[in-house]
């Protein structure tokens, strides 16, 4: 399984824990989630959709209130579909939660564990925090090694903005860990609402 469908599989597994989605809703929750710039087209969501009513962990129910007596169906339209995680289904959820390794904390998998620490384990939050932590300080290492780039005023610029976009991420990474190991978090997660994102 690629790094992008287990992070596919986390969110949707994540957003129906709430309550159950139809397909359209469930599209833009997860660019909310995987962010815009992945954009996730119906071709991609829908037949993760069936393997995952096929493995058992979401069941599909189909809408059926457009055929009660004295609705019509608009020609060519089908019912709409609805989206709920089974039994299995927070099972499977909770076992991706508890992953910790380097594929938690890299570019594109980051934010996706990140949306769903309020369901994760105070220790696993740790372990990703400061595995992203030590990603971007050896990001930062290497654009500082590599000195002033070669070239025009726009591939310098590129350079400071990818310099002060990591140390500005660690920075917020630092906050966030020392969060943690004081167990605030734990006591009040009104802290989150406070933060700013570290993408601003």
């Amino acid at each position: 399984m690629s790094r992008r469908t287990e992070m596919l599989e986390l969110a949707i597994l994540g957003l129906l824990h709430d309550s159950p989605m139809h397909g359209y809703e469930l599209r833009k929750q997860l660019h909310l989630v995987m962010g815009t710039v992945r954009t996730l087209s119906y071709g991609t969501l829908y037949p993760r959709l069936r393997e995952l009513v096929h493995h058992g962990w979401i069941h599909a129910m189909e809408d059926t209130s457009l055929r009660r007596p004295g609705s019509t169906i608009p020609a060519g339209r089908r019912n709409r579909i609805t989206y709920e995680l089974t039994a299995e289904g927070k099972e499977r959820f909770g076992r991706l939660l508890e992953q910790a390794g380097p594929a938690a904390w890299e570019d594109g998998t980051f934010d996706v564990h990140f949306a769903f620490f309020g369901r994760t384990n105070s220790d696993v939050r740790l372990r990703i925090l400061e595995g992203r932590r030590s990603r971007l300080e050896e990001r930062l290492a290497t654009i500082r090694d590599s000195g002033s780039p070669g070239g025009d005023a726009y591939t310098a610029e590129l350079h400071r903005h990818g310099l002060e976009s990591a140390e500005r991420e660690v920075r917020w990474l630092a906050g966030l860990i020392e969060s943690e190991r004081s167990a605030h978090f734990r006591t009040a997660p009104s802290r989150l609402d406070n933060i700013t994102d570290h993408k601003e």
